[in-house]
């Protein structure tokens, strides 16, 4: 049963403790009101003002799961937070651990403050939960893809314009990473898992990942250095740093190139290409 006058005070308590600093926001200028505006965690949670209003007032149908979700995250809430949030409205909370796609308060944390860099949060299935505006710059919007599709490596091996990124001498290596991975996924996780699942979609789908599948390899790391071949700007060699959340499974990539170097200048005009994009959205 929905606890609305609970509900009311926990969502009130949480938007006071936030800063807009604290969820990647500028604070402006003759700013009066103590933690985050309603109107300010609206956009962070995906809805209208009025709809995040009524909730606060004790009015209002009873959100759905989706919408808990949301406002869990938009919140910035630890996963204990956002369990309490889904009982408060009235609903079972989301199981925990690798199948869960609530993101830590200190990873969103870090994330937020890296709006003119190249960075995504994932899932141990390569499933995008968050890219900032040069990561969409970068290599597209991954957010619209549902179902099997949100895997980068289901895409790789079901959509032949997921590999035009990168250069064909790294497609053999990359089609050995991205199936290893799984295969390493499943092992982890077991045959009723998740990356079971989407191991044998693959293999009814794609001779090629059977191929892989069939040889057992394991423990294919990534390079250190990615190399993309972007439409506008061309190659781009770029290091990639692994931020690991053990408790949910997710990973934090952030993406540089070397100072001094034309990768590096090429970063900085999709810094502004990604800015740009945003600002006319």
């Amino acid at each position: 049963m929905m606890d609305r006058p609970q509900l009311a005070e926990f969502l009130r308590r949480r938007r006071e403790a936030l800063q807009p600093e604290d969820v990647g926001m500028p604070r402006g200028q003759r700013r009066r009101t103590s933690g985050l505006r309603r109107e300010e965690v609206a956009v962070l949670c995906h809805m209208s003002t009025d709809y995040y209003a009524r909730l606060e007032q004790e009015r209002g149908p009873q959100p759905s799961r989706q919408m808990i979700a949301s406002i869990a995250q938009g919140l910035h809430l630890t996963v204990a937070q956002r369990d309490h949030l889904f009982r408060l409205a009235g609903h079972q909370p989301p199981p925990r651990g690798s199948s869960s796609e609530h993101i830590s308060p200190g990873m969103l944390r870090i994330f937020d403050r890296l709006a003119d860099t190249p960075a995504e949060i994932v899932t141990e299935l390569g499933e995008t939960l968050r890219q900032t505006p040069p990561k969409v710059a970068l290599t597209g919007d991954w957010s619209g893809f549902t179902g099997p599709r949100r895997s980068i490596g289901y895409r790789w091996f079901t959509d032949p314009a997921s590999r035009d990124l990168h250069l064909p001498e790294d497609h053999a290596f990359l089609s050995r990473m991205y199936a290893a991975g799984l295969r390493g996924v499943v092992a982890l996780r077991g045959p009723e898992s998740r990356a079971a699942e989407l191991a044998r979609l693959l293999l009814g789908q794609s001779p090629e990942f059977a191929d892989l599948w069939a040889d057992h390899e394991i423990g294919v790391e990534p390079d250190e250095v990615k190399r993309y071949q972007h439409p506008e700007v061309g190659r781009l060699d770029l290091n990639c740093q692994v931020l690991l959340d053990p408790h949910q499974s997710h990973s934090l990539l952030v993406y540089t190139a070397d100072p001094g170097t034309e990768s590096y200048e090429k970063l900085q005009v999709l810094t502004v290409i990604g800015a740009q994009r945003i600002s006319s959205s």
